[in-house]
């Protein structure tokens, strides 16, 4: 009965917050479709525990209840009982296996990637910085740099990382100095970013919007403050965007070359 009770109460809280922060627990809301996926990993890994815990408590609770000393003689023992035995030896494993499979299952669709992205994304991060660079037919096309903190100095402007809603984006990872981490909360993802080593991942975005990202390896002393920003936007308005970018450069690269003459 108690079991039951659990199992009702657990239900009525994922039917009434299904939409809503508490359903989450304590995940922030996914911006991708990769993102999605891995939210309800963890929410069936939620819902896999509290049912096992559910019979645990259950089963404490009858013993407590149910075979509670009532005399000093002693009760039937049921040591050496085979199918008990077997039945606690073989549902942990059952459940490991379980979980391990939808893991496995999760994790090839988050790390999978395609022949022919989208948008290719090459992420350097330095101390204590990022820098985008949106790469064409193996070209920079537009390159977005953030400025180092300066000693006892403001916070600089966060760069930001402008890329298509609904399509397909590959995000290559590159460090010129020391260990960091690309994590973006929304994503619901982080890779490390390695020097003399290239990390790659994609991921498809389907909420417009700005998202806060962050350095989530300590890297040094201005560790906290190497922030930066992913703008989700139409693929109209990144279109423009890849537009102005080139044009800025093309201007830039014309009137360097009118300087040298």
């Amino acid at each position: 009965m108690i079991t039951s009770a659990g199992a009702l109460g657990l239900l009525a809280l994922t039917a009434t917050a299904c939409s809503g922060e508490a359903a989450r627990l304590g995940m922030p809301e996914p911006i991708s479709i990769q993102g999605e996926r891995m939210l309800r990993l963890w929410q069936g890994s939620w819902i896999a525990a509290f049912a096992v815990g559910a019979v645990v408590w259950g089963l404490i609770i009858w013993a407590v209840v149910f075979h509670r000393k009532r005399s000093d003689d002693l009760p039937p023992q049921v040591r050496y009982n085979m199918p008990i035995e077997i039945l606690y030896t073989a549902v942990p494993f059952v459940i490991i296996a379980v979980l391990f499979y939808f893991t496995a299952r999760d994790q090839n669709f988050v790390e999978k990637t395609t022949d022919k992205p989208d948008v290719v994304v090459d992420v350097t991060a330095f101390q204590w910085s990022w820098q985008f660079d949106y790469v064409e037919n193996g070209q920079s096309v537009a390159t977005v740099v953030g400025q180092p903190v300066a000693p006892n100095g403001p916070a600089p402007a966060k760069p930001v990382m402008t890329i298509p809603a609904n399509e397909t984006v590959r995000v290559r990872l590159h460090a010129n100095d020391v260990i960091h981490s690309f994590w973006v909360p929304a994503l619901i993802y982080k890779k490390d970013v390695m020097p003399g080593y290239t990390n790659e991942f994609e991921f498809t975005a389907n909420k417009l919007g700005t998202y806060e990202g962050r350095c989530a390896e300590l890297c040094g002393v201005d560790h906290s403050r190497m922030l930066f920003q992913l703008k989700v936007v139409t693929p109209e308005q990144y279109d423009k965007f890849i537009a102005d970018a080139k044009a800025k450069k093309q201007a830039a690269s014309t009137q360097a070359a009118g300087g040298a003459n």
